[in-house]
């Protein structure tokens, strides 16, 4: 291939196909698409589709996806923090694992340090998982609301706004009672 060659060849092969669905040759051209450079596939687009190039452009803009609402709600970042430790651990202690298991059999003398260190690290990646175990139930005792009558965190919320309340009246019956004896006129 020569360099007179090499310099056409970008030209003739870009092709466009033709829109899912369509099928159609551009009019003028017996062989269709092929052999049609990018200009020639606008303008055909642009009588095709209006809008689809050009000004109108932003009218019949389609995004690539919808967003659909989650089925479950995201995990509050302290328990999310503490389920990505533990996934981290437990791979780790997997590959330490694999790496003990093929030593073993290869006879190599990195197989007992390998052993005792993935079962520190066995130890390690069992407290993780309860320790999202537990960082999930502090924060649901906290902070969750339970759909049901006895949710301790709904009492505690209640009677938190009752004492809000109860201090706001008793701060403005003593600002009414103080304000009221210190002034006797308004001037």
């Amino acid at each position: 291939m020569g360099t007179a060659e090499r310099r056409e060849a970008p030209e003739k092969s870009v092709a466009v196909r033709p829109a899912p669905g369509r099928g159609r040759n551009v009019p003028g051209q017996a062989g269709g698409t092929r052999g049609q450079t990018r200009e020639h596939t606008r303008e055909y687009a642009a009588r095709e589709r209006p809008g689809a190039y050009g000004e109108g452009a932003r009218a019949a803009y389609r995004p690539l996806w919808v967003e659909e609402p989650a089925r479950r709600r995201r995990l509050p970042d302290p328990v999310r923090t503490s389920a990505v430790r533990a996934v981290l651990l437990i791979a780790v202690t997997l590959i330490q694992a694999m790496v003990a298991f093929l030593c073993t059999m290869a006879g190599s003398w990195l197989a007992f340090p390998m052993v005792i260190s993935s079962v520190a690290s066995t130890v390690v990646a069992t407290w993780s998982v309860v320790d999202v175990w537990v960082t999930r139930q502090v924060w649901n005792q906290r902070y969750g609301v339970v759909s049901e009558p006895s949710s301790t965190a709904r009492s505690l919320r209640k009677e938190r706004r009752a004492a809000r309340r109860r201090e706001r009246s008793a701060r403005r019956d003593q600002e009414r009672i103080s304000g009221g004896a210190g002034r006797l006129s308004h001037s």
